[in-house]
């Protein structure tokens, strides 16, 4: 009886211990799937999240680049074109009390044409070509990062030691510049089209309630350290356009050369 008692005992703890290793090995089993479960969810996320970021920063650097390009070829698909608004016809305050009014289109009897007015007489920038306009903050120092990205919040820096429209010597104007690539998005996007202008087209500028007439004659591609572009030396009234190259980047610079009309044959 009690060789029985001891098999039984026996039986029923081998039976135990087989239990436990199984349980335990389930136990295992569903821990590790459990891992792999969260595993795969953290890669998952991790993933989405990486890619999301990399598309906020994408549509964030080249957005306002892709929007300017759609509005310039809508335009030209539609046959609409940019002329200046004629100051010596009518005064800025005019133009600007018609603008406000949305009554542009009653001074052209051709609705293909829109009128650009100057933001400011006292020094701004138009290109009818590219349908630029944009005020220009003068005097700004090109080596002080602070104050020339704060400029470029509100417009068109104009670089401090050079000269001014209607005096001879170059004429320096920057835009679209910045810091990181991440806040190019952040400055003013006037120049963004600039590399569409060739040789003759028309660029303007109001400085000191004066209208002053520039033809482009000609343009290049530089890399950053290339400043030599910025202490140019001339006797005419010789005007640069700075900005990034490509588009909504900051590897390169392109330059846009233009002369007062008034040079021209000279």
């Amino acid at each position: 009886m009690k060789h029985k008692d001891k098999h039984y005992n026996a039986t029923n703890i081998s039976h135990r211990l087989n239990e436990l290793y199984n349980k335990s090995d389930t136990e295992k089993k569903n821990n590790a799937q459990t891992f792999e479960y969260f595993k795969t969810l953290t890669l998952r996320t991790l993933g989405n999240f990486l890619i999301l970021t990399s598309l906020f920063f994408l549509i964030k650097t080249f957005y306002m680049p892709v929007a300017e390009e759609v509005r310039y070829y809508a335009d030209k698909k539609r046959g609409i074109t940019y002329e200046v608004a004629d100051t010596s016809k009518f005064s800025y305050e005019q133009l600007q009390e018609v603008r406000q009014k949305g009554a542009l289109s009653k001074l052209l009897k051709n609705k293909k044409i829109k009128l650009l007015i100057p933001p400011d007489p006292k020094f701004s920038i138009v290109i009818p070509k590219i349908a630029a306009n944009s005020i220009i903050i003068p005097n700004v120092d090109p080596s002080n990062e602070k104050e020339y990205l704060a400029a470029l919040k509100k417009g068109v820096a104009h670089t401090k030691g050079t000269a001014f429209p209607g005096q001879p010597g170059h004429i320096f104007l920057f835009a679209h510049s910045t810091d990181y690539f991440w806040n190019v998005g952040r400055y003013n996007a006037v120049f963004y089209l600039l590399y569409k202008l060739e040789k003759g087209d028309e660029i303007d500028i109001f400085y000191n309630n004066q209208r002053f007439v520039y033809k482009v004659i000609d343009k290049t591609i530089i890399t950053p350290d290339q400043v030599e572009y910025l202490t140019r030396k001339t006797n005419k009234e010789f005007l640069t356009l700075q900005t990034c190259w490509p588009p909504g980047t900051t590897l390169k610079r392109i330059l846009v050369f233009a002369v007062r009309v008034s040079d021209l044959n000279k």
